[in-house]
C-alpha cells in the first residue's frame, strides 16, 4: 500500500459516471437524455452517497444532458444539493483535461464529485490510485459502468496537487435497486 502521509486535509473525489443515456434518432450525443434505467439508478447513486457520508461541497458536471441529469436526480435526494459548476471541458475529456479542471478548485472544498463520462473517468480513477482497498482497482479495471462511484481518498493543501499514484482508491460499486457504498464512503 503506498503511503498516505501528505500534507494537508484528507480530501475525496468522488467520481460518478453518468447513469445509463437512451439514443433517441436524431439526437446529438451532446443532448442524449437518460434512459428508463438510468432514471432509476441517478437516484441510487445520491441516496448511496448520502447514506455514506460522501456528500460534496461542489460538483463538477460534465454539460452533457445524460451527465446534467443524473446530478439533478442524485443531489435531489439530500436535503440540501451541494453546488455545481458545469464545465463543457468535462464533455468526453480525457485524464489531462480531467486533472485540469479539478486542479481548479479552491482549496476550501474537502469532498469533490466529478460527474461525467468514459473512458475518461475510468482512466482518471485508474491513473490517481496508487493502490487500493480490498478489490476495488480490479473492480474498477474490470468494469467502470454508468451509475459507477468511486471514492478517491488523499491528503493535499490544494486540489492542483492531485497527481497520478497519489489517492487510495477506498470504494467502488454502481448502486442500482438499493445497492449502499460502505459507510463513510472511504
Amino acid at each position: 500500500m503506498i503511503e498516505r502521509a501528505g500534507r494537508g486535509p484528507l480530501r475525496r473525489l468522488v467520481v460518478l459516471r453518468h447513469a445509463k443515456s437512451a439514443w433517441p434518432e436524431g439526437v446529438t450525443d451532446h443532448r442524449r437524455p437518460l434512459a428508463p434505467r438510468g432514471l432509476r439508478d441517478a437516484p441510487a447513486a445520491g441516496r448511496a452517497l448520502a447514506e455514506a457520508d460522501c456528500l460534496p461541497g461542489l460538483a463538477l458536471c460534465s454539460t452533457a444532458v445524460r451527465a446534467r441529469r443524473t446530478w439533478e436526480l442524485a443531489a435531489a435526494q439530500w436535503g440540501t444539493p451541494s453546488s455545481v459548476r458545469l464545465d463543457r471541458r468535462l464533455y468526453l475529456a480525457g485524464v489531462p483535461d480531467l486533472l485540469a479542471v479539478v486542479g481548479e478548485v479552491s482549496a476550501e472544498v474537502e469532498t469533490l464529485l466529478l460527474v461525467g463520462h468514459n473512458p475518461g473517468l475510468e482512466e482518471l480513477v485508474l491513473t490517481l490510485a496508487g493502490d487500493g482497498l480490498d478489490d476495488t482497482l480490479e473492480r474498477v479495471r474490470a468494469k467502470f459502468p454508468t451509475s459507477a462511484v468511486a471514492v478517491l481518498s488523499w491528503r493535499g493543501t490544494a486540489w492542483r496537487n492531485l497527481t497520478p499514484g497519489t489517492a487510495l482508491l477506498t470504494s467502488m460499486t454502481v448502486p442500482r435497486g438499493g445497492t449502499d457504498l460502505p459507510r463513510g464512503g472511504a
